[in-house]
This record gives structure tokens, C-alpha cells and sequence, in this order.
């Protein structure tokens, strides 16, 4: 079968992402053909050169379109477009393929999947990272009603043009239904996380960072991630600052890069070595970063659509026995509250989640077996390759 899959943003394990679908495609590949629609905008970030830009098998047709998460609205919107006019092209010329996957975000990626297979005559999958257009409306990245009318019109039509909707969260899946979707028409497929990438944070490599980073001792709280704005990152640097100035032995670690990458900056140089801005790092070595950590942080701001995120660092924590505070007041909540394997504070309470930090940090035995509880959440429900099969199956029924 060939399988044409449309996503603007394609990252691999050398580069600060989750690379989610670097592991889909690895597994795709091995019985199907794939073709890979995409741009370069993440080939430049790569910190490492261990992997392959893509996976064995995977045909890739790139086109030279930037893209950076510090761009202003009217420059990604640009960015889009530009995408999702060239991807109809050159699905066009493509050879025919027997189904196509197309992945949001943004939208525009899924619509022009959704143009090809409508010109091609061939079924299509849609993959729904996120929700669009209400997460940039929400944000309010769309000024105008009309705007907001027509891309809600475009979602429907895209929900019920493809053969196949595959949510990232159980609140995504909701969503599309409450849409009118019929729910056999629906599969979540979880974010997941690579259980073979966890595997190398063994104990020896977290004492070896620990060590290399001073920590013996510490109790760190790290927060992974993009310093985006829908992050909470303001409430983020408050608690970090209470929690350091009530701990003299807490850490604060931020990995990641981002929007408010200068306010974390100027904040880790008021508490030097008790905030620390450790920056972006590789797929691969996240990991031992998350192992390091007494517990993680998986923020947003108190929106209703961003309840149904579905955040690669609550997985990539518990993979390795992390267990995390949420701020989402959704499925992730839920989750951590059904497992034991973390805890939810309200998003925007500052002083509360420094407090709770702080008495979990009280209590390293809780932690401990917290985390070991996640880890084994993780192994039964969120190895990408069970789910690589699972969007594998959908895509081989749709094309059928």
C-alpha cells in the first residue's frame, strides 16, 4: 500500500521535539510505502546526528517553507498557507497513493490532504494533534467573526470528509463526536511516548547527569517543554521563585526553547543555580533529564480547549518513573488522579502549586511510588510502537 502523508512540521530524534511520528513512520514503513510531505523547518535545529533525518523506507518531498515558534500570528499564517498550497501541488504530481494521512496542526496540512484525496479519488485519514481552529481562537490568533465562522465551517467539513479521525485525547475524541462524527468513525490514539529512547536513562546515566550538573542532593522540579503561550509560563517562574526561596535545597530546572525563553532567562539569573534555563535538548536525551527529576511540571493556561491537550512530557515523565503535576483540568487530570502517578493543581495558582511542590518534595518515598506507577501506566498504554500498529490498522482498513 502507499500510504502519502501531509504534515508540515517534520522533526527526528536529534531535534528538541517529541518526534512522534519519526516512530509511526519507522514502523509504517517496514510493510507499506510512505511518502512524506513536509518541510525542513525543524533540519536546522538538530543538535545531534545519530538518526537518519527520516526513517528507513520513508520517501521524503520537502519544501523550503519556514517556520518558527516565536513568529507572530500573521507570519504563521503566512507560513501555513504557503504549506498547504505547495502540499496540493505536489500531491498532484505525486504518485497515486491508496490513502492518505494528513496531520493537524495546523489545519491548512489537513486541508490539503483532504484536497488531493478529494482530486485523486482516494480516501483520507485525519490525524487531530490539536484543536483547530478553536486552540488559535482561544488564543485569540483569529480577530475577526468571519474568520472564526469559516475555519469552524472548514473543521466540520474536513471531520466529515475523512474516512478516518484520529484524536490524540479521549477530550478530542469528545469533541469531534459532539460534532455530529460518528463515534465508530473515531479511534484516539494516544500521544504516546518511545519506551526504547527511555530506556536510556538508566541509573547510572542519571547519576552521571546529576553529578555533572551538581544536583547530588537537590530535589529538582523540571519542567520540559516549549516556553509557548499557552504554557502558563508566567505562572511557572512565579511558583519556581517561591518554591527556591522557601527550599533552600529545591531546583527549578526549564529544558526547552520558546516565546518566553527570555523571561526564564532573566529569572534563573536572579536565583543562579536554583532556576536554571538548561535549554533545548536532543529527543534521545530528554529522557535522562526526566530520570534526574523528583517531579515534573505539565502546564497550561486555564482555557477549556487546552483541557484536552494531549502533552508528550506527561508521557515522556512517567516513562521513566517520573510522576507529574497537571494543570489541565481534563483527561490528564483524571489520568494521573485514576493511576496515582501524579497530581492536579488549578493552572494561574502560583502560590499553590509552589506549596504543593513543596510538601510533595517532603515526601521522596510518595514521589518514588508515584512514579514507579507511571512507569508502569506507560509500558501497558503508551509505547508508540502499540500505537504505530494501531494507526497502522486504520490506515491499511481505510485504503481497502
Amino acid at each position: 500500500m502507499h500510504i502519502a502523508v501531509f504534515s508540515q512540521y517534520h522533526t527526528n530524534p536529534d531535534c528538541p521535539a517529541t518526534s512522534r511520528h519519526y516512530a509511526l513512520l519507522a514502523h509504517i514503513a517496514q510493510t507499506h510505502r510512505v511518502t512524506l510531505l513536509t518541510t525542513p523547518a525543524w533540519r536546522g535545529q538538530r543538535l545531534t546526528q545519530e538518526f537518519p533525518w527520516v526513517p528507513a523506507g520513508v520517501e521524503i518531498r520537502e519544501a523550503n517553507i519556514p517556520y518558527d515558534n516565536k513568529m507572530g500570528p500573521a507570519r504563521r499564517a503566512l507560513s501555513f498557507a504557503q504549506y498547504a498550497a505547495w502540499a496540493v501541488r505536489a500531491g498532484l504530481r505525486m504518485e497515486k497513493p491508496d490513502v492518505i494521512w494528513g496531520i493537524s496542526t495546523p489545519l491548512t496540512a489537513a486541508w490539503a490532504a483532504a484536497q488531493v484525496a478529494r482530486w485523486r479519488r482516494v480516501p483520507w485519514v485525519f490525524e487531530v494533534q490539536d484543536l483547530w481552529p478553536a486552540f488559535p481562537v482561544a488564543m485569540g490568533a483569529v480577530p475577526t467573526a468571519l474568520a472564526r465562522q469559516q475555519l469552524f465551517a472548514l473543521e466540520k467539513r474536513l471531520y466529515h470528509s475523512a474516512q478516518h479521525i484520529l484524536p490524540l485525547s479521549p477530550d478530542m475524541t469528545r469533541y469531534v463526536t459532539d460534532l455530529g462524527v460518528a463515534a465508530e468513525k473515531v479511534t484516539t490514539v494516544l500521544n504516546g511516548t518511545d519506551l526504547d529512547l527511555a530506556a536510556r536513562a538508566t541509573p547510572a546515566a542519571i547519576a552521571a547527569l546529576r553529578r555533572a550538573q551538581g544536583l547530588d542532593g537537590k530535589k529538582v522540579v523540571l519542567y520540559a517543554g516549549t516556553f509557548g503561550r499557552a504554557n502558563d509560563i508566567l505562572t511557572l517562574v512565579a511558583a519556581a521563585e517561591a518554591l527556591v526561596a522557601a527550599d533552600p535545597d529545591a531546583v527549578w530546572l526549564f529544558l526547552g526553547h520558546g516565546y518566553y525563553e527570555p523571561l526564564v532567562a532573566a529569572t534563573a539569573a536572579r536565583w543562579p543555580g536554583r532556576i536554571r534555563l538548561v535549554g533545548g535538548q536532543p529527543r534521545h536525551a530528554v529522557f535522562t533529564w526526566f530520570g534526574l527529576a523528583n517531579v515534573a511540571v505539565a502546564s497550561f493556561l486555564n482555557l477549556p480547549v487546552l483541557d484536552a491537550n494531549s502533552p508528550a512530557k506527561l508521557y515522556d515523565a512517567l516513562a521513566v518513573g517520573t510522576p507529574v503535576v497537571v494543570t489541565n483540568q481534563g483527561w490528564t487530570k483524571k489520568l494521573v488522579e485514576t493511576h496515582s502517578c501524579g497530581w492536579c493543581i488549578p493552572a494561574g495558582d502560583a502560590p499553590q502549586l509552589a506549596d504543593r511542590l513543596r510538601e510533595l518534595l517532603a515526601q521522596p518515598a510518595q514521589l518514588q511510588a508515584a512514579g514507579q506507577r507511571g512507569r508502569a501506566l506507560a509500558v501497558k498504554e503508551f509505547d508508540r510502537q502499540q500505537l504505530a500498529a494501531v494507526v497502522q490498522r486504520v490506515l491499511e482498513n481505510a485504503g481497502a
